[in-house]
Order: C-alpha cells, then structure tokens, then sequence
C-alpha cells in the first residue's frame, strides 16, 4: 500500500473497489428495516407481515456463502466479483420495481444470492493480491465500510423513505453497482486457485435443504390453512437435512466442512453460543424500528435516529469487550453479558405511547454496548483454539453459521409477533403493543437460555491467550455478516 512500485496504485484501487461491494452487501442488511412500515403501505400488507422482505435476503446469503469460493477458484476473483455486483445491482433495482410482496421477495433472493459472493471473493481478492506481511493490513482497510454499512442503515434508510419514497432503499445501490462493476474491470486481478479441488455438492445441497426448510418452517403463517402441520414436516425435512449432513460429512473425503473442527471445545462452544445467542440478538434490529413506527407513532426517520444509540455504544464497548475476557475469562463474561442482554430486549415489553425518549434511547444505548462486548468475546471465542489448517475453513463455517442465525432470529421474530398478533388481535396501531410485548418477552428469554451454552467452557478453556485471541482477531477482522 506503501510499496513504491508502480502498481500499487492499482493495489489502492483494488481495494476500494472491494470495499464498495463489502459496503453495499452489509448497508442492505439493516437499511430495509425501518422502511418496511412504508413499503407495506404501498403494497397493501400489514407491517406486521413483511418479516419475509429481510429473511429471503439473509437466507440466501446462508445458502449461497459456501459456493462462491468454490466459483473464485474456478471463474477468477475478478469475474466473480464483478458478476456479484450485477447481480446485486439488477436484483437491487427490480426490488424497487416490485408492485407486490411476492415479487419483492424473489428479488430479494436475488440480492442475497449477489451479496453472498462480494464479501468472501472480495476478500479472497485481496488475499491473492497482497503479499503476506500486508495482507492484515490491507484487510483492515477494506474492513472498515463494510463495519459502517450496518451502522448507517437505519439512520439511512428511514431518511430515505422521508425525502423521496422506500424505492430509494434500493435504488441507491444502482449507480454504485454500476460503477464498482466498471472498476472491479480494471482493476481487480482475476486470480484462480493453483489447485482447483472438486466441490461438495452434495454436502451441500443436505445443508441447504437443512437451512431453507428449518427457516421456512419457523416462518409459517398462523393463520394459513394447515399450518402446523406443514410446519412439522418442515422442521422434520430440515432436520433430517441436518443430520443427514453429519452422517455423510463424518466418512466424506473432503466434506464442505469437516467434522473434525467440532473436536475443538471452544470452536463447538462458540459456534453453538453465536447461533443461539444471536436468534435473539438479530430480531431485534427488524422489532424495535416496526415498534417506534406501528404501535409507537415515530416516523421512519425518527426510528432510524432511535437506532443510532445502538450504534454508538456498540462502537466504544468493543474495547471493553477484550479488558473484560482478560480479567474475567470468557465464561463469566458470556454467561453473564447473554443474561443481560436478555433481560434488556425484554425491557421493551414495558414500552408505551408515553415512554418517556431518554429512557427509551438508555435501553437501546445499553442493548448497543452489550451487544458488541457479546459479539467480541463469542467471535473470538470459536476462532482461537483451532489449528491453522482448519482456521479457513472454521471462518468459513463461522461466517455462514452467523447469516443462517440472523435469518433464524428474523425468522423467530417475526412469526412470534404474526402468532401472537393473531392471539390479541388484528387491531392496528397501539392495538398491537400486547403482541409486542409478548415477542420482547420471548426473544429475550430465548437470549437468556443460550447463557446455559458458554457456561459448558472448562477452566482453562475460558482463559484468554493472547496468541490465539489475536489471531481469532485478526481472522475475524474481515467484515462479518450484517449486525456483527
């Protein structure tokens, strides 16, 4: 980056591009949130039902992280890359077109599937660009827009829909797209893997039929006819795709992910500990902005600005994060932060029409700060006992474990507050402040019982190493999926 050779303008160029596209797949992650209100006026559906418009995206990306290694290492960095921003910008723009839900959602799925590909061949662009000694350093660089994406989001896009119209959520990826697709043309190196292994596919068709039934099961409308039981033979199907999985992983020669990784007591901990604790924790970006906005009277530019406190204090508790696991061990920080973080997304269950808005911006400052001293200690946590030849493909597994939790909890979120709006109601407005309360109350229990997973760490494995905590640092300073 400093290097005096003359292509490392170039290099610079590279890099933001890179960034551009891990900027704009994070930004889609949050700035939908406080738009849905609106865009369920327009397309004639309650608010309450639109949980689908931020699911179809996370899922996608879940099912589709896997296979955009595998299609670098065939096709080239650069035309991977350059086809993802195409397609993120092409699904980006038909999702402001759509005049129904159902179209909304398919091109949604259609973003996610574009998405999925910018972060990793993004980052597998600048590994095959940048010589060892500054590839941290330029991974740190490309790492901070994707960090701001999320941060901005809301703020984003509940200004958005008041200037101009929801349309815009999308329509701003548009031209960046088109531009980032021009440059990554130029100036990104279309790098191949030497040795191109074969892909698992049917690893990896088990573990898709395993996430999208799961996710679609926890999705089904209460009240659409035969329901429950389409939702048994979901979680069956999904479950049998798990396992089936696992059966098939344990005697395959090169799995998708292999087996041996959960061998590692802290890896199973903390992969397990992020996948439950966050089923919780990424419902609350989709409640709390439906909350302000439905039952509470904000605007969505007023509930984008509420999110802001989230963001603030997450940002100062990271630090914090590393001097509290140093002193304490990771088992009482993660127990104990998981219960709190609990207990604070049930708090909002006491919200009402007169909260008063310091203590309403108190409780998403304290939520923001316990949040990222959660996902600090649990990221580095999974990554920081394992051995360097499984640390890819630990990330990997890692990376796509955190998406498939942000769409399970959007996915929980959303049909407990479609259940129990059904059980006090269908009344509008402050009407449906019972039907809140109760999924508050439920999310954040759900946080609290995943407390029970970090408390299975060992003596020594809750002590911070310094070694392994900095390179599971380094390794998780790559942009992490949305609401990390």
């Amino acid at each position: 980056m400093t290097s005096p050779n003359p292509a490392a303008w170039r290099q610079k160029a590279m890099l933001l591009v890179v960034s551009v596209g891990f900027f704009m797949q994070t930004l889609d992650s949050t700035i939908v949130n406080t738009a849905l209100p609106a865009m369920a006026r327009d397309l004639g559906q309650s608010p309450l039902h639109m949980q689908a418009v931020v699911i179809a995206y996370a899922l996608t990306m879940a099912v589709t992280i896997p296979l955009s290694g595998w299609l670098a290492d065939r096709l080239g960095t650069r035309v991977v890359f350059s086809s993802a921003l195409t397609i993120f910008s092409i699904g980006s723009a038909m999702c402001a077109y759509s005049s129904t839900l159902d179209a909304l959602v398919w091109w949604r799925v259609v973003q996610g599937f574009g998405g999925a590909m910018l972060l990793p061949v993004g980052r597998l662009a600048v590994l095959r660009t940048f010589p060892r000694e500054q590839y941290l350093q330029a991974l740190a660089f490309v790492a901070v827009p994707g960090m701001i994406g999320p941060l901005i989001g809301p703020t984003l896009g509940g200004w958005l829909v008041k200037v101009a119209s929801w349309h815009w959520v999308f329509l701003i990826n548009v031209p960046v797209g088109v531009i980032g697709c021009v440059a990554a043309h130029f100036f990104l190196i279309n790098a191949r893997a030497p040795h191109q292994t074969s892909f698992d596919i049917k690893g990896y068709l088990l573990l898709s039929v395993g996430m999208v039934a799961t996710s679609l099961a926890l999705d089904r409308h209460a009240d659409m006819a035969g329901a429950h039981a389409l939702m048994l033979v979901l979680l069956v199907v999904g479950f049998a795709g798990f396992v089936a999985y696992g059966l098939y992983a344990n005697r395959a020669p090169q799995p998708l992910f292999s087996l041996a990784m959960f061998r590692v007591h802290t890896f199973s901990v903390g992969l397990l500990g992020n996948l439950f604790a966050r089923i919780g924790i990424a419902a609350v970006p989709y409640l709390v902005p439906l909350l302000l906005q439905v039952s509470l009277g904000y605007t969505a530019f007023e509930a984008g600005l509420l999110m802001l406190p989230i963001t603030i204090t997450g940002i100062f508790a990271k630090s914090l994060a590393t001097h509290l696991v140093t002193r304490y061990g990771y088992r009482p920080v993660l127990v104990w932060n998981t219960i709190l973080a609990g207990g604070v997304m049930a708090s909002f269950a006491v919200v009402t029409p007169h909260y008063p808005v310091p203590l309403l911006i108190l409780q998403l400052g304290i939520l923001g700060g316990i949040n990222s001293i959660q996902f600090t200690a649990m990221n580095t946590l999974t990554l920081k006992d394992l051995n360097p030849d499984d640390a890819s493909g630990g990330n990997s597994l890692f990376s796509l474990v955190q998406m498939l939790a942000m769409s399970f909890g959007l996915t929980v979120g959303g049909a407990l507050l479609v259940t129990f709006t059904g059980a006090f109601g269908e009344s509008a407005g402050v009407g449906a402040l019972p039907a809140f309360r109760a999924t508050f109350a439920c999310v954040g229990l759900i946080t609290c019982c995943s407390a029970w997973i970090f408390a299975q760490l060992t003596d020594r494995e809750q002590r911070a190493t310094d070694d392994g905590d900095a390179q599971a640092q380094a390794v998780a300073a790559a942009p992490p999926p949305p609401a990390n």
